[in-house]
């Protein structure tokens, strides 16, 4: 039997039902023919499989990959039950923030030797996309990836992305830069027609967008919509500090150049003016 490799990031429930699939079995009856107990009813992305540690072991074993080498499950980490002997697993539900999304659904049908296309991974902000077969799943509501094949320049940010990654600021950068763009679609700011025409593409290109009833295709789309933008405002927040003898409107003149824009106008009640305000200070 061939070994099931987990995606990064995966949840432990969606690696234990791809592994459950290549055997073609239930969930149960792999845990049952493990020797784990399993309690309670869930399924991903709302309810998450924790496993003891002995339950660890014995999946490891099944899967015929060291428990070392599951660091790509991130809730098959070590615990501190050590003590507990017993091999168990039980289902916990989990909070909107806390779900997994989506993984590619050709990557993960290779991962899975053909078996299925379905998993769940808990993705980094620069994981939002596979730039190889053009699919994200930025939110754990979608039951389908969505296909970014019409927006060819989301590749190109990806990438800058990567890049960005580098810098010792990056994580402070995109996180400010992520709320300030989130604030700025969620109140129709900058750059709207922008962002309206690029969410109009993914929604011709994705009809499941809005067959989708528990959210609409503008929030459901919201971090892939805006992801160019946050990415360059993030890459300029990263240099803002090394350069202390700009001015606020300095700042707002450059960030305007790296979104494209002619000029940034912005309010004392702006994100981004509050933001470089707060840092001059």
């Amino acid at each position: 039997m061939f070994r099931v490799r987990p995606l990064h990031g995966e949840a432990t429930a969606s690696y234990a039902q791809r592994l459950a699939d290549t055997y073609q079995l239930t969930l149960p009856q792999l845990l049952d023919g493990s020797g784990i107990t399993l309690t309670g009813h869930g399924t991903p992305p709302t309810a998450e499989l924790h496993l003891s540690t002995a339950a660890r072991h014995r999946l490891a074993a099944l899967a015929r990959i060291p428990l070392p080498l599951m660091h790509a499950v991130p809730r098959l980490a070590p615990t501190d039950d050590a003590h507990h002997t017993a091999a168990a697993a039980h289902w916990k539900r989990l909070e909107a923030e806390q779900q997994p999304v989506r993984a590619c659904t050709l990557c993960t049908r290779h991962r899975s030797h053909d078996a299925t296309d379905t998993a769940w991974v808990h993705r980094p902000p620069h994981r939002l996309m596979c730039p190889r077969h053009h699919q994200a799943a930025p939110d754990p509501r979608l039951a389908s990836p969505i296909h970014t094949w019409a927006l060819p320049q989301l590749t190109a940010v990806h990438h800058a992305h990567q890049r960005l990654l580098r810098h010792p600021r990056a994580a402070t950068a995109w996180t400010t830069a992520h709320a300030i763009t989130t604030r700025w679609y969620d109140h129709q700011q900058h750059l709207t027609h922008r962002w309206h025409t690029r969410l109009n593409q993914l929604i011709a290109t994705n009809p499941h967008l809005t067959a989708t009833s528990s959210a609409s295709p503008a929030l459901l789309t919201r971090d892939l919509v805006t992801y160019p933008e946050t990415v360059a405002l993030a890459r300029a927040l990263a240099t803002l500090p090394s350069q202390p003898h700009r001015t606020i409107d300095d700042a707002l003149s450059l960030i305007a150049h790296r979104l494209k824009l002619p000029r940034l106008a912005s309010n004392a009640s702006d994100p981004l003016r509050a933001f470089l305000t707060h840092i001059r200070h």
